[in-house]
């Protein structure tokens, strides 16, 4: 068993600290297997210079690396504030007004999106990112609502607002974020990751949305508000996207910050059986973003990912505006390489069911059969990526290396736990030449003196999607 691959993988956003091709490329060597472009912020033209130098960067290295559309969503936001900052009290009684363009200092405040559409009075509202605590006590007019505040602190521009108990009716893609999937669907992004989710209802507008833009890149639930995590939506939320991003800054927001790690636990755990990717988010490092190391809690919260079986860890502002950013990746890097080293993955108390039932049993049997024999590897021979993904959701102790025809699909792939992907012309027996040509780089590792055994499953149709019929064991020789 190869001890020194990486499992967990690492998905860190660029950002002013990252902005740069050699930066990029020193992530990506330091050990990211993916790179999310937050669309709340920059240009399309910054956007385009970094998709490239992440691709050239990729193809240096000779791995896929997967490229993460994080579109803004309906992330409501002050407006510009009179001197960058205003005071409040418990007790004052201030108005959001959308239809504002300058605040003159007063209580009337300008606000980014028309909350008078969909607040109700009674509902409870968070301001600077929870800092601020009100509740709506008047809708004055169509633009405006009346809050009272509830402790005493300030406000700041552009610093946002959630709304746990407020129903947008589905209403979550914005215009801006059309645009963003329209530049992104021509730029071929991998995966397009989607803020506030309340319903299942809503990765299906944005699936539809993609289709017509003849974009194949998969969906992202983001997780952060208190409608996705009630019970009668959160497994169809799952079952409906191809990953989720537990997005624990909002959530604990919207949802109250004990709620985080039950939820956490829960969702991964649902990913797991669902065969979908799962991503756990939001300052996992963050203490990295002034220190050159990260604390004791943020090493516990990182190993507590790995342990439960999570297939991504995510960086935010410690990648895209820390001080150290290649420090806080190589960390990460070190916690999970220990932490896989060390404990073993949480089981699963239930069955994975993934695609299909034929698809399970394979994967099931594949991922027995690795761990009974100690397989230096699981070969995929995959046209879809839907083999490697179901291999992957049993959480083998093998290296799985995946191989397939269609580079988005090796893209996509190369954040699936455990699962390396490579770029082949379809072929007989392409997996085990992969495997062959991988021994004698030195990539595939073993302690065998007659070379790695591995574990190789396949379908008659090479390139056909939902063809794989076929486990083998195989030795490798180096010639």
């Amino acid at each position: 068993m190869n001890q020194i691959f990486k499992r967990t993988k690492i998905l860190a956003t660029v950002g002013p600290a990252i902005n740069s091709p050699e930066k990029i490329e020193e992530i990506i060597m330091s050990g990211v297997n993916g790179c999310r472009l937050n669309f709340s912020h920059g240009s399309y033209e910054e956007r385009d210079a970094q998709i490239s130098w992440i691709r050239a960067a990729a193809e240096k290295k000779g791995r896929s690396v997967a490229i993460l559309q994080d579109l803004q969503g309906p992330k409501i936001r002050l407006g510009n504030l009179k001197d960058n900052h205003f005071d409040v009290k418990s007790g004052d009684e201030i108005i959001l007004d959308y239809s504002l363009t300058e605040h003159d200092g007063g209580n009337f405040l300008p606000v980014q999106y028309n909350l008078a559409e969909k607040v109700k009075v009674g509902e409870p509202i968070s301001l600077f990112d929870g800092k601020i605590k009100a509740s709506v006590i008047e809708i004055c007019s169509d633009t405006a609502i009346k809050i009272k505040i509830e402790n005493d602190g300030f406000l700041m521009s552009h610093k946002g607002l959630n709304l746990p108990d407020t129903d947008f009716g589905g209403d979550i893609i914005t215009e801006k974020d059309l645009a963003d999937i329209e530049f992104g669907a021509s730029r071929d992004f991998d995966y397009v990751a989607m803020s506030f989710i309340q319903t299942a209802d809503d990765i299906d507008k944005l699936r539809q949305i993609l289709v017509s833009h003849g974009s194949s890149a998969q969906i992202i639930a983001k997780i952060e508000t208190k409608s996705a995590i009630s019970p009668k939506n959160l497994e169809a939320i799952v079952e409906t996207a191809d990953g989720i991003m537990i997005a624990r800054g909002d959530m604990a927001v919207e949802a109250g910050t004990e709620v985080v790690p039950i939820v956490q636990r829960k969702l991964v755990a649902l990913c797991r059986k669902h065969s979908k990717l799962c991503i756990v988010a939001t300052q996992m490092m963050g203490s990295m973003v002034e220190n050159p190391e990260p604390s004791r809690a943020e090493a516990s919260d990182v190993a507590n990912a790995v342990i439960q079986g999570a297939d991504v860890v995510m960086l935010s502002d410690e990648t895209a505006n820390g001080k150290y950013p290649v420090e806080a990746v190589k960390a990460m890097k070190k916690i999970i390489l220990y932490t896989q080293s060390n404990a073993e993955v949480t089981p699963l108390d239930t069955m994975v069911t993934g695609i299909s039932e034929t698809y399970d049993a394979i994967s099931a049997a594949a991922s027995h059969l690795a761990d009974e024999l100690d397989a230096d590897a699981i070969i995929c021979e995959t046209a879809s990526g839907a083999t490697a993904a179901a291999i992957s959701a049993q959480r083998p102790h093998s290296p799985i290396i995946a191989v397939t025809g269609n580079a988005r699909v090796a893209n996509q792939l190369a954040l699936s736990y455990a699962t390396s992907a490579f770029v082949r012309p379809y072929d007989t027996d392409y997996g085990i030449a992969l495997a062959e040509e991988l021994y004698k780089s030195g990539f595939l590792k073993t302690a065998r003196e007659d070379g790695p055994l591995v574990i190789v499953v396949s379908g008659t149709a090479k390139s056909q999607i939902g063809g794989t019929d076929t486990i083998k064991v195989r030795q490798i020789v180096k010639e």
